[in-house]
């Protein structure tokens, strides 16, 4: 029977002249979602679920179509679902079997269905395939033709950056110059990234860059990657990710160390070259971090209104597999009053960004959930083709925060993500006039976290650390 045969009778048998459906339906105001509903097809038996995504999904995206991801309560609904699409010759867009998610075009003026779908009992969730994006200024200049992922403020970029004294409450701190002459970028001693090297530069740990891939880079060790939408290569086309990495584990056997030099460096491409990708992309790259057992992955990007609840759902799920997650909190400033997901999770670490001054960013944004401050404007870094760029935003802050937590993994191999985060928040120290809200815990100070005894914090710290304030969801 022809495809178009095939679903409009399925569209027929979820119509309300069935009387069996009208029978399921009277006994629940949810719709006909009783499992024990099925539609007779060439000899085979369809589970209600099935049949309701068969009767609105389409094989390849039109003008009517929407791209949906479909969550599954359990696997063998998961896998039977998928069975009856190929059965039928629609093709899911993503398949993600540890998530049990389906992505497909689903047909939006089929109403009824797609309302009954969303409802059934054993469907967790129906909803967008968000784009999801980076959280750095990416210059316009790049190859005289690279934009920037979105209209943003102009790139926080210049030549060389002066040396400053930086006031953090109870310390002074002077910071070395940006220029290519400096032994140590200012950022770096800032959080105290050197003083820990004599000690571990993070070998042994590893790190997951999730964003646009990862360049070639005299500075940069790839130990490996791999690219979720589609393509064969995580080498970066936009510049964003070879920049984050730089920061988080740049090797300085050129010129410019990052916090963790000799931490093992992964690069999962999930963001396209304007620095945009699906949810479902990041979601792949989640479980692929899961599958190889890297122990930290860094997310700068996010979704600003939006709430996804399969990005959710990945999140505690790399959580609860031993893996911590550090987010950049979002470049919106004071405007919305909240941070961007996945910062905005419990179970992510959510970093805002800080100035050269020792102030809190302008774009930084603010609302419950931050964690951690760390530096994020006018960062110099590694850039394809094997030169530096100087970067803001807090997409720049977050790999400060995971190259920190590389190299307290190497010092503590058995240390949990919870013990990371708590290090790192309890060894923070206060920015001056600023609320929890704006900066969280404070400036990121990695020699006092790692210099934490192995039997974990002082009992001021875990008072602290009790007192922990609930985040929105």
């Amino acid at each position: 029977m022809p495809l178009y045969e095939c679903l409009h009778t399925l569209e027929v048998t979820i119509m309300p002249q069935d009387p069996q459906i009208q029978s399921s339906s009277k006994s629940s105001s949810r719709g006909p979602s009783c499992r024990n509903v099925y539609c007779q097809k060439g000899g085979a038996s369809l589970p209600n679920v099935e049949r309701l995504l068969l009767s609105c999904s389409k094989s390849k995206s039109t003008g009517y179509t929407s791209r949906k991801l479909i969550g599954f309560k359990r696997d063998s609904d998961y896998k039977q679902c998928m069975e009856e699409l190929s059965k039928y010759g629609i093709r899911p867009v993503r398949s993600i079997q540890k998530s049990r998610v389906i992505c497909c075009h689903l047909d939006s003026r089929r109403t009824e269905q797609l309302k009954s779908l969303a409802q059934h009992p054993n469907i967790s969730y129906v909803e967008p395939d968000f784009k999801i994006h980076a959280h750095g200024f990416v210059p316009s200049n790049v190859s005289g033709k690279r934009k920037t992922a979105r209209k943003q403020p102009a790139p926080y970029t210049r030549k060389r950056v002066q040396t400053k004294s930086v006031h953090v409450k109870g310390r002074r701190t002077s910071v070395s110059s940006d220029s290519s002459t400096s032994t140590t970028p200012w950022n770096l001693s800032q959080i105290g990234a050197s003083k820990v090297w004599s000690t571990t530069r993070g070998k042994g740990a590893g790190i997951a860059i999730i964003d646009t891939g990862i360049a070639k880079h005299s500075d940069l060790r790839i130990t490996g990657g791999v690219n979720t939408m589609g393509g064969s290569s995580y080498y970066d086309d936009n510049g964003h990710g070879t920049h984050v990495a730089g920061i988080a584990a740049g090797t300085g056997s050129s010129k410019r160390p990052g916090v963790a030099p000799r931490a093992s460096l992964y690069a999962i491409k999930a963001l396209d070259a304007n620095g945009a990708g699906y949810v479902s992309d990041i979601i792949k790259g989640i479980d692929w971090c899961i599958k190889k057992g890297i122990p930290i992955i860094n997310m700068s990007l996010g979704l600003e209104g939006e709430t996804s609840s399969a990005l959710k759902e990945a999140v505690q799920r790399a959580r609860k597999n031993g893996i911590l997650i550090v987010a950049s909190a979002g470049n919106n400033g004071t405007v919305g009053g909240r941070i961007d997901q996945p910062a905005r999770y419990t179970d992510a670490l959510a970093v805002a960004a800080s100035t050269r001054g020792g102030k809190i960013a302008n774009y930084s944004s603010r609302g419950y959930g931050i964690d951690v401050t760390a530096p994020g404007s006018y960062i110099k870094s590694t850039w394809p083709g094997g030169g530096y760029q100087v970067l803001s935003g807090t997409s720049m802050a977050s790999p400060h925060v995971a190259g920190g937590a590389a190299l307290l993994k190497s010092l503590h191999p058995s240390i949990t993500p919870y013990g990371i985060a708590q290090r790192l928040r309890n060894t923070s120290k206060k920015l001056s006039s600023y609320a929890k809200r704006t900066q969280g815990y404070g400036l990121i100070q990695l020699d006092d976290a790692a210099a934490v005894a192995d039997n974990g914090a002082s009992a001021a710290a875990r008072v602290r650390s009790a007192g922990r304030r609930r985040r929105t969801k």
